[in-house]
């Protein structure tokens, strides 16, 4: 539904415009790719070889391990690099089936077929290969998270005892500077063994060779972001990652023989198993990866290193976009050529568009086409992906009323009488891929019309049988064959437009109020930490109560904290209109997903439990003495 002309808000492109035509851009996007040097040392491209030219005329495949087999004559690669940019692994394509079944019977003649194998997932050769093992082994490999950004040690190993028990695994293995951890985290758990990758190579090989996966069986179990108290378990079988990788990759980002990726997501991530570690092999397209702690370091060797490569695929939830643009300035002259990118995803939370606009702003000089950006949406309950806008369309936004929005549920365009502060932008996510379909729902479970606001649901071969040995769960996220998201948001002229969580929602007498409105509002003020805050709703028995959890810089002395206090509540209250608490926290003092986003419902829990009860005064004596 297009904005009636009188109107300032409805559907309108946004993050720029483009540079010159679509025949020249695409052109630039194409062209063959050479060797160019980073750091003044020489990088060797892949070489596109007629396997490789040829390799989508092969798809789909039944099982991953047949779409590593037809790869035996592939130039292509999965490249690993340092914070420098220097490469320090690589794992050939055509070498990957013979090392992965190598591999996988070792891990035969230790493990009985159908056993869960825990892997941590650091960006390496090393778990790469035991994920591909596992497949030929007819072991069901678990992705496991790195010690960082979940709340120190603690909260560490209790979320790796607690989905090595839910995954009954019966080995957790990972880097060896992990394996101390490991240990302690499955202390006392009976028939547990705690590896490193190392160890997995030394183990003595089954006399015969082990049956792997076939197309019906098992591919991985897929813990999804936020699980920390009950973490639920994702079962993707072949059938339904298969479904999604082809869906991905000939739909989705359209994928083209001279594809070339980059990507700095965790592999335990849907988003970076799925979309960087499967995808780029399912269909041949060479990728290479940073670690995600390396990019949070040097956002802006993401980018050197599409440069390097003449990458044409990207993904990043929005925050990644937004880090790297504030770090545009320390970018040296000639360093960054984005002209070949024309695919830069957005997924894994809400599509902000400011941080679209900011990134195309801060790099339109070194090439960016902002029509490169690709909004999707997904779960790892679908795989990963749900829906994709059209590769090379401008992103679209909605520009709502929220008044309307919260008074009556109905995405109403923002008119030229509604005020900045009561105008909410959405951006639009797509239609769903082929064979998969998509419903917004109400409570009474009526499909909605347009702009009408309500539960999603999704169905099709992507989907998740369910979650591991949690069949009341499984029950709970079904309707027949459609699977309920939990997720928000409206349809308009047959795409999907994401407003939130339906679990995260907070209402106060009677109304709807978005966290998001809250945290948004909240985090660009002095003081505040970037992703730093969390809005959510205690029940105190008579009535629902808006808290918000603030993340405070260091060294604030109390004078600061007090006013810095009151500027919180006045932004809450205008942008809510509703009082809430305000919980002024110390640095490093939030939780964080497996992804690197806010945990609203784990920092929710840790107020429960009394973690943020210190006062302010005290806090700012401990900050005056040095202690946060």
């Amino acid at each position: 539904m297009a904005a009636h002309p009188e109107n300032a808000g409805g559907r309108r492109p946004a993050a720029g415009k483009s540079n010159g035509s679509d025949e020249a851009a695409q052109d630039l996007r194409t062209a063959d790719r050479v060797e160019v040097s980073l750091n003044g040392s020489p990088v060797r491209q892949d070489a596109l070889t007629k396997a490789d030219k040829a390799a989508q005329g092969a798809r789909p495949f039944a099982t991953l391990m047949d779409a590593v087999d037809a790869l035996k004559d592939s130039g292509r690669a999965y490249r690993f690099h340092d914070v420098r940019g220097t490469q320090i692994g690589e794992i050939a394509y055509r070498d990957l089936g013979a090392r992965a079944r190598e591999l996988g019977r070792r891990l035969a003649g230790r493990f009985e077929r159908g056993s869960r194998i825990a892997l941590v997932a650091e960006t390496s050769p090393s778990f790469i290969l035991a994920f591909y093992a596992c497949q030929c082994a007819g072991l069901v490999p678990a992705p496991l998270p790195l010690p960082v950004n979940l709340g120190g040690k603690e909260g560490y190993l209790q979320q790796i005892r607690l989905m090595t028990i839910g995954s009954d695994a019966a080995a957790v293995v990972g880097p060896a500077t992990v394996k101390p951890f490991l240990e302690e985290a499955v202390a006392g758990l009976s028939g547990v063994a705690a590896m490193d990758f190392a160890e997995l190579e030394a183990l003595s090989p089954a006399q015969a060779a082990p049956t792997p996966f076939g197309p019906q069986e098992e591919c991985y179990i897929q813990y999804s972001s936020g699980s920390t108290s009950a973490p639920k378990g994702v079962i993707g079988t072949q059938a339904s990652v298969t479904a999604n990788l082809h869906a991905i990759t000939a739909y989705g980002l359209e994928v083209a023989p001279t594809d070339h990726a980059v990507s700095w997501l965790p592999l335990y991530h849907d988003m970076g198993l799925i979309g960087f570690a499967l995808s780029p092999m399912y269909i041949g397209m060479g990728v290479d990866f940073l670690a995600t702690s390396d990019f949070v370091r040097r956002p802006l060797m993401w980018l050197r290193l599409m440069t390097r490569t003449g990458a044409t695929i990207t993904y990043s939830p929005s925050f990644g976009y937004e880090l790297a643009a504030r770090r545009a300035a320390r970018a040296e002259e000639g360093a960054i050529d984005l002209t070949k990118l024309r695919v830069a995803g957005i997924g894994a939370d809400m599509v902000r568009p400011e941080a679209l606009d900011a990134f195309a702003k801060a790099f339109s000089s070194h090439g960016f086409d902002p029509r490169a950006f690709l909004p999707s949406y997904g779960m790892a309950e679908a795989t990963l992906a749900i829906t994709f806008t059209k590769v090379g369309a401008p992103v679209e936004v909605d520009s709502v009323d929220m008044r309307h929005f919260n008074r009556s549920g109905v995405a109403q365009p923002a008119s030229t009488l509604t005020s900045a502060a009561e105008t909410r932008n959405f951006v639009l996510c797509g239609r769903p891929l082929p064979g998969h379909d998509l419903q917004v729902r109400g409570s009474d479970l009526e499909v909605l019309p347009d702009r009408a606001v309500g539960r999603i649901f999704i169905k099709g071969p992507s989907l998740t049988p369910g979650y591991f040995r949690n069949a009341e769960a499984t029950d709970a996220m079904y309707q027949d064959d459609w699977l309920d998201t939990g997720d928000m948001g409206y349809m308009l002229d047959g795409e999907i437009v994401i407003t939130g969580r339906a679990k995260d929602l907070i209402i106060i007498n009677g109304r709807n109020i978005w966290p998001q409105d809250i945290e948004w509002a909240v985090e660009g003020m002095p003081g505040v930490r970037k992703n730093g805050v969390a809005a959510f709703s205690v029940d105190d028995g008579s009535s629902e109560r808006i808290v918000v959890v603030v993340e405070r810089r260091g060294g604030m002395s109390s004078e600061d904290l007090a006013e810095m206090k009151r500027d919180v509540m006045n932004a809450i209250q205008t942008a809510a209109g509703a009082p809430a608490e305000v919980v002024l926290a110390r640095p490093h003092s939030m939780v964080l997903t497996s992804s690197g986003k806010l945990s609203r419902a784990k920092v929710k829990a840790k107020y429960l439990d009394g973690a943020f009860a210190m006062p302010d005064a005290t806090a700012a004596r401990a900050v005056a003495e040095g202690g946060a």
